[in-house]
């Protein structure tokens, strides 16, 4: 039976999920791995949305909290705001307390990716701290990329977002789209975290 990896995401303009589709192009990169993406649903209505210039969303259908359980393994993507992630994604893990009660995702790996908000300034721990406690009141095992992604991890002469947590990218004033260096890094964690997933599941 084939490993079930879901890449939950969410994305207002765009930059968040180039990052899944590649984190998905990545895990199916591995075989005997289903990848799928998944948004989580939007808070803001379509007049405000377009008042703020957001783009159409992506076709990857609007997950329910309890299909989380369907997967063996979870790589949730969001922007920031604030040293935080953004509050729509919050949202929908402030949804998901009956896996909690019974947790129905303990036990399963996750990773995490961003788009880091320029307007904060060296807070990218604090970023990732807010992402990691949601993992951890579910019994989730984090799984960073760690050093893994080579070179590529040590790039002085190009802005680039990621970090041994997982993928990323900087959008500045929204105009900058993830570069090629950030869509490598998002392909390898999709491939590492499929790997582990697959290797879990063969030993479960």
């Amino acid at each position: 039976m084939a490993t079930k990896v879901y890449i939950v995401y969410y994305s207002m303009y765009g930059h968040v999920q180039k990052l899944a589709e590649e984190i998905k192009k990545g895990a199916s990169s591995v075989e005997d791995v289903e990848a799928k993406l998944w948004q989580v649903p939007e808070t803001l209505s379509d007049d405000i949305l377009a008042k703020m210039g957001a783009p159409p969303k992506g076709d990857a259908p609007i997950i329910t909290p309890m299909e989380l359980a369907d997967a063996d393994a979870l790589i949730f993507g969001f922007p920031t705001r604030f040293g935080m992630m953004a509050a729509q994604f919050k949202a929908f893990l402030d949804a998901t307390g009956g896996l909690w009660r019974t947790q129905e995702l303990a036990g399963k790996p996750a990773g995490i990716f961003f788009r880091p908000d320029p307007r904060v300034v060296g807070k990218r721990l604090l970023r990732i701290l807010t992402a990691i406690t949601q993992l951890v009141h579910h019994g989730m095992l984090y799984v960073p990329i760690g050093y893994t992604f080579g070179a590529g991890m040590f790039e002085m002469e190009k802005v680039k977002g990621g970090s041994p947590y997982g993928a990323g990218t900087f959008a500045g004033d929204g105009s900058r789209q993830p570069s090629e260096l950030e869509l490598e890094q998002a392909f390898h964690q999709g491939k590492y975290i499929a790997g582990i997933a697959k290797k879990l599941k063969a030993a479960a």
